[in-house]
């Protein structure tokens, strides 16, 4: 399916060059790369290479969005994986909401993934839930994003079509088998409040991880959309230093 509707200004993938520390940054369901930007940013500055993708039929129009399976999201991501890996990165992974799911899919399929940072991960949306059944509407009217934080402008749909609802839900189906097979390190974080994705969503994947290596922080002053809201410095903090301890501090410094 090709995208029939430009990118939205603003919402396009972006790439920072860094050194041969690889972050591959997944956006959420609806969302797009401008959800992610400031912890991309900062992760930059810390010297590392930074790929936030966006993911197809996401940032354009939700008419694209309707045409997509949850496996064209995962092949955007997936390819995002694999150019890093061209460049010689060696690639740790980091997602948000479904970004964090679509995360848990490819270090389950990549074994040689350095490290996953999961945040809000969707396992379950009871918002949703109504949805499964038929009959149902096409599109559903979307509300303001789920951000703590005033005057935060999200780039996202004003409407989600059902039919992508379902793809969803078919993406959540399949992560809890996998989450077992994953054993690279992992910091799993999650809103101690979000009216999205219940927290106990992070606590689970983290309790079923095989990683040896893993760490669950709660983030005391955001929402749903923590990679925009109050914490989202301290993301950046967590992150770059989860990153740091599996890799050579001496070797990947920061580039000044």
């Amino acid at each position: 399916m090709n995208e029939q509707y430009p990118v939205i200004p603003g919402a396009e993938s972006f790439y920072f060059e860094g050194n041969d520390i690889g972050i591959l940054l997944s956006h959420g369901f609806i969302g797009t790369p401008q959800s992610v930007r400031f912890v991309g940013e900062k992760l930059a500055e810390q010297g590392f290479t930074v790929l936030a993708p966006r993911l197809k039929g996401h940032g354009t129009h939700y008419l694209d969005m309707e045409q997509c399976t949850h496996e064209d999201w995962y092949e955007s991501l997936k390819r995002g994986y694999l150019q890093l890996k061209e460049r010689g990165k060696k690639v740790f992974v980091m997602g948000q909401s479904m970004g964090g799911t679509l995360a848990l899919k490819l270090a389950a399929e990549y074994k040689d993934i350095e490290g996953l940072i999961i945040i809000n991960t969707a396992l379950t949306l009871p918002a949703f839930e109504q949805f499964k059944k038929s009959p149902a509407p096409r599109f559903i009217d979307e509300g303001k994003p789920d951000i703590k934080a005033g005057d935060v402008h999200e780039i996202s749909y004003e409407k989600a079509p059902v039919r992508a609802i379902r793809e969803l839900q078919r993406l959540m189906a399949e992560a809890p088998p996998a989450i077992g097979k994953i054993q690279v390190p992992a910091l799993c974080i999650k809103s101690f409040t979000d009216h999205v994705v219940p927290p106990e969503n992070t606590v689970f994947i983290y309790r079923s991880l095989s990683s040896k290596n893993k760490r669950l922080v709660t983030l005391p002053d955001s929402y749903h959309v923590a990679s925009m809201d109050n914490d989202k410095e301290l993301i950046a903090e967590q992150a770059a230093r989860f990153i740091r301890t599996y890799t050579s501090v001496h070797q990947y410094a920061a580039v000044k």
